[in-house]
């Protein structure tokens, strides 16, 4: 998977449906911010999704979503009810584009295209293993999601499942 660290340049509610929101999300690719619609309206105030640094994943197969395309998912924490949900919060200092990793070693493989991710159903098969720890890091597997400034955390989510 390709997690990387954005920024959210602008925000606003989905035209056409009231549950999402379109993010402009610079993460530090030549073309500029890319567009990612996620379903978080009833989770998080417009105004606290406005400059806010998150995690995505940035190699997911474009998806329409009620006629604006997607291209990645921010990442966020919820509860197991689903009634509290949290954006991951890269570190202050973490650069904008910086892939993120797993546990020690920092070294990365290329990540898999989207077409692969999407065929192989490779997020489907990680997705059961992110989590927040007790500490409310996220990790996968036990192994903690990590930037070159430090662990990525959630503000309260603490032993929640990472989606």
């Amino acid at each position: 998977m390709d997690i990387r660290v954005g920024r959210i340049v602008s925000c606003e509610k989905h035209p056409d449906a009231d549950a999402l929101y379109v993010e402009h999300i610079d993460v530090g690719e030549a073309e500029g911010p890319r567009t990612i619609v996620s379903g978080l309206v009833k989770y998080v105030p417009l105004e606290e999704m406005q400059n806010r640094a998150v995690v995505i994943i940035a190699n997911l197969k474009p998806r329409n979503m009620r006629g604006i395309k997607s291209n990645g998912m921010v990442l966020c924490a919820s509860n197991e009810e689903h009634t509290a949900v949290e954006p991951l919060t890269p570190p202050e200092g973490a650069a904008v584009g910086e892939r993120v990793w797993f546990g020690e070693a920092s070294e990365q493989g290329e990540p898999a295209k989207p077409n692969q991710v999407d065929k192989k159903k490779m997020f489907e098969e990680v997705q059961p293993l992110l989590r927040t720890d007790g500490a409310r890091v996220a990790g996968f597997n036990g192994q903690q999601m990590m930037t070159s400034a430090g662990p990525v955390t959630v503000a309260s989510l603490a032993e929640a499942r990472i989606s």
